[in-house]
């Protein structure tokens, strides 16, 4: 019987001390973009603001409710056909940069393809809590518990939003391995993953020509090669000590998306290796508080759930910082708690109340 303890302080206090830092940098990186576009250096701080209140709220609430609610099959099989619905619903909604990633109603936007990270780990820690011994059964257990989320990755290639499919698929894979899936069913995923891939990647010419700017972004370094270029100026400047707090350059219209998908170069830039390596310190606590937890609890629906959190923000957080660093090809994925984005941090941080009830009811 998983006894009652208090949170696990140390990942309350890096959940608040990331979405902390993401304010300040989010400020920093906008502020001038702010004043050119709507006339108030505050514009997109008060906005991301808005959205930490909300989240921390939401994750305060969260954090009391017990995790065991979750498992009824009126909540997991609800969640999971809203979640397709706004998915499929997206697509009659007027595209923005030839993609379909965003309801707006009014001036609120929303982006269903987070809400698909929770719905999948809802319903693998569903699924799997009865049946993870016989997780070697690939017809009546593996195939049922992935295809979900793989009905869900394509309606988010779709959009499209591969980034964030991979993610996903990441996150299933995560899940199905600490249920005891052997490696070969993850061989056999990516052999069978190779032919899709190409025709979403090598055939896509827009895809295919972010990997030649991975490969060679000098080759374009006015065109596709121009996000990764920027981006590494913007951390090779930074040093050891950084530029200072709010002294960026790269900043200035010159660094793609600086307050979004590239804040951890805005980090690396004004506040130096030091605060580079912060940002990398804080996840890994994450990161081991998590599997810390899932690991502890006996519950094997609480296991799951734990690992699931807990890779959904690590592997964002992982993509984000290798793209900005030169180590993999350009991808629209936020900085978890750091970036702006409303939808991201708010359903992050509410994902993560999850997490942190559980921490309460660990052996």
């Amino acid at each position: 019987m998983a006894k009652r303890v208090s949170v696990d302080k140390w990942l309350f206090t890096v959940i608040l001390l990331l979405v902390f830092l993401g304010l300040i940098m989010v400020f920093s990186a906008s502020a001038v973009m702010a004043r050119e576009r709507f006339g108030s250096s505050y514009s997109f701080l008060l906005r991301q603001l808005g959205w930490a209140a909300a989240g921390i709220a939401a994750m305060l609430v969260v954090m009391n409710i017990d995790y065991k609610q979750y498992r009824r099959s009126s909540i997991v099989f609800t969640f999971l056909g809203f979640t397709t619905l706004l998915l499929v619903g997206v697509f009659l909604f007027h595209d923005s940069h030839n993609t379909h990633r965003w309801i707006k109603i009014g001036p609120l936007s929303f982006q269903p393809s987070e809400l698909a990270k929770p719905a999948i780990i809802l319903y693998l820690a569903y699924f799997l809590e009865s049946r993870w011994q016989m997780i070697s059964d690939w017809k009546h257990v593996l195939l049922p518990a992935a295809a979900p989320s793989l009905l869900l990755a394509a309606l988010i290639v779709k959009e499209p939003d591969l980034g964030t499919a991979v993610a996903c698929m990441a996150i299933t894979t995560a899940v199905l391995y600490i249920a005891g899936m052997k490696m070969r069913y993850l061989g056999y995923g990516l052999l069978a993953s190779l032919l899709p891939l190409y025709f979403l990647i090598v055939r896509v010419p827009w895809r295919w020509n972010r990997i030649i700017a991975f490969l060679d972004p000098w080759k374009d370094p006015q065109g596709h090669g121009f996000h990764i270029i920027q981006s590494m100026i913007a951390v090779s400047t930074g040093g050891l000590m950084g530029a200072g707090l709010m002294e960026g350059k790269q900043k200035l219209f010159y660094l793609p998306e600086p307050h979004t998908d590239f804040i951890y170069a805005n980090i690396a830039e004004e506040l130096g290796l030091w605060g580079a390596a912060l940002v990398v310190i804080l996840f890994s606590i994450f990161l081991y508080r998590g599997i810390r937890t899932a690991l502890r609890t006996q519950d094997p629906f609480a296991r799951f759930l734990a690992t699931g959190i807990t890779a959904m923000v690590v592997v964002q957080a992982l993509i984000n910082m290798s793209v900005v660093l030169g180590m993999m090809p350009t991808k629209g994925i936020p900085l978890p708690f750091v970036s702006y984005g409303g939808s991201s941090l708010f359903i992050t941080l509410a994902s993560v109340g999850i997490l942190l009830n559980i921490t309460q009811q660990t052996d």
